[in-house]
């Protein structure tokens, strides 16, 4: 094989070694999570009990080393300061080289004192074992400034702080081998304790994870059974409110219970909502098919008959798009606040009061309004204002008046109809809900129920009530 054919082969061999490492690492990540939660409660809880106690222990280390340094700096500052006040040191100048013993033997708490001239290079070590760092050269050249160093003295181990003087520096060291031994006992202790407090955190860990997650696997049953029946009336066993063991796990099964009842609330009211939007539909589809089929004939059909049934459908349709329109509200929720703005309620109410003038000649519309400024979206809102005059319109004799009054914060509508019976008055904002008195009129049995939603999702009450003398009082509270 020639040169030119191995090196693709010697140049792929690091991207396949790089292959496999990601292949590994993914492995792993695949087999922690579908590992069981246990295990990885287990293992998180060791992991965050061995970093705790790793930091503790670091921290530990590094304070007492700090107040050890601290200490060994402190003695030979002060044996620095004794040296310069004696005889020997005070006024010396470093002119020629001098120490104060001939061979350094750092033991105990003996001291070596070296006086270093200037130009006196880095590395020298003199008869007595000194050596001079380069923190000591640059003293000893007039810089400024004090400087400790860690050195070996013949064997022993031993710091120095060098300060200047006239004509270079003196240097005094004292032994450190009893510090350096401390803080490797330091070390040994700290690392035993932190292996102990490791495996201690594993195990309780471990144990903490078998204990809480005990009741956790029965709720986890529950929730498999009820995924594989289908069937929202199970509950899970659990402690409930007031009753001993109730902690988070059982806080848990009791949001769990009354999610299923929300749950299963929600199942009835939407087969009950298909149901009811089914029946209200089928009415007007069937006439519209009726109508489309008479139109069929059209070469039979007298333009009266044609006209008639163009007017049908078209009312027909107009039902039809009507119900759609309040199904669609009612799917709705809470307005998202990017599309809030600042809304005059007074102006929004007198131009739906303009509009329901042309929908319903033949009633009265008296407006009292003040400057009111709300948070909501408008076009929304006006909906609902809308909705609600055409329930008070529809609802009153020829020549009735409609009273609508906008006060900040609050907006009134008030008919002269024959107002609400007591037993339909709780029901009125039900979805299809219609009472007796209305069926003949025309109407789905939604409007009220999602100008209510509307006025929940920005934050406000509707409410009807039998107004005082006869009629209806509706009143929106939406906040300023």
């Amino acid at each position: 094989m020639t040169p030119q054919a191995q090196s693709p082969t010697t140049d792929q061999a690091p991207d396949r070694r790089a292959g496999r490492t990601t292949g590994r690492a993914a492995g792993w990540g695949v087999r922690w999570r579908r590992s069981r939660l246990r295990t990885r409660l287990a293992v998180t809880t060791a992991g965050v009990m061995a970093l705790i106690v790793a930091a503790l222990t670091v921290g530990v280390y590094v304070a007492v080393r700090h107040e050890f340094d601290w200490q060994l700096n402190l003695t030979l500052r002060r044996q620095m300061e004794a040296w310069l006040a004696s005889p020997e040191g005070r006024g010396r100048i470093a002119d020629v080289a001098w120490t104060s013993s001939a061979s350094c033997s750092l033991h105990g708490t003996t001291t070596c004192v070296q006086v270093i001239p200037a130009g006196t290079p880095a590395g020298t070590v003199g008869s007595s074992g000194m050596p001079i760092t380069e923190d000591a050269v640059r003293i000893a050249e007039n810089k400024p400034g004090d400087a400790y160093s860690d050195v070996v003295v013949l064997g022993a181990r031993g710091r120095t702080l060098t300060v200047p003087i006239v004509g270079g520096a003196v240097q005094i060291a004292v032994q450190a081998q009893t510090y350096a031994n401390s803080m490797a006992r330091l070390r040994a202790l700290l690392g035993g304790l932190g292996a102990a407090g490791i495996a201690l955190a594993a195990a309780g860990g471990w144990l903490v994870a078998r204990a809480g997650l005990s009741r956790v696997g029965r709720l986890t049953e529950t929730a498999e059974l009820i995924a594989a029946t289908g069937d929202p009336h199970r509950r899970s066993e659990l402690p409930v409110a007031g009753e001993p063991g109730r902690d988070e796990v059982a806080r848990l099964a009791g949001a769990f219970d009354t999610m299923l009842d929300v749950l299963e609330r929600s199942l009835a009211a939407r087969r009950q909502l298909v149901a009811d939007a089914s029946h209200e539909l089928r009415t007007p589809l069937t006439a519209l098919r009726t109508n489309i089929d008479i139109l069929g004939f059209g070469d039979r059909l007298t333009p009266a008959q044609r006209d008639r049934a163009v007017a049908a459908l078209d009312g027909q349709l107009r039902s039809i798009t009507g119900l759609v329109n309040d199904l669609v509200e009612l799917a709705r929720g809470k307005e998202p606040p990017a599309l809030l703005e600042d809304v005059r309620l007074d102006e929004l109410a007198r131009a739906a009061v303009a509009t329901a003038r042309t929908h319903w000649p033949d009633v009265e519309f008296a407006v009292d309004t003040a400057p009111t400024i709300v948070t909501g979206v408008p076009a929304r809102l006006a909906r609902l204002v809308s909705t609600v005059l055409d329930n008070a319109a529809k609802f009153s004799p020829d020549g009735g008046t409609v009273e609508v009054r906008v006060v900040p914060g609050e907006l009134t509508v008030r008919d002269h109809g024959p107002g609400i019976a007591a037993e339909d008055l709780p029901h009125i904002f039900d979805h299809f809900y219609r009472a007796r008195s209305a069926r003949a009129l025309p109407g789905s049995g939604l409007g009220l129920a999602m100008a209510r939603q509307i006025a929940v999702a920005h934050g406000a009450s509707l409410d009807a009530a039998n107004a005082p003398g006869g009629g209806t009082l509706i009143r929106l509270r939406i906040p300023d």
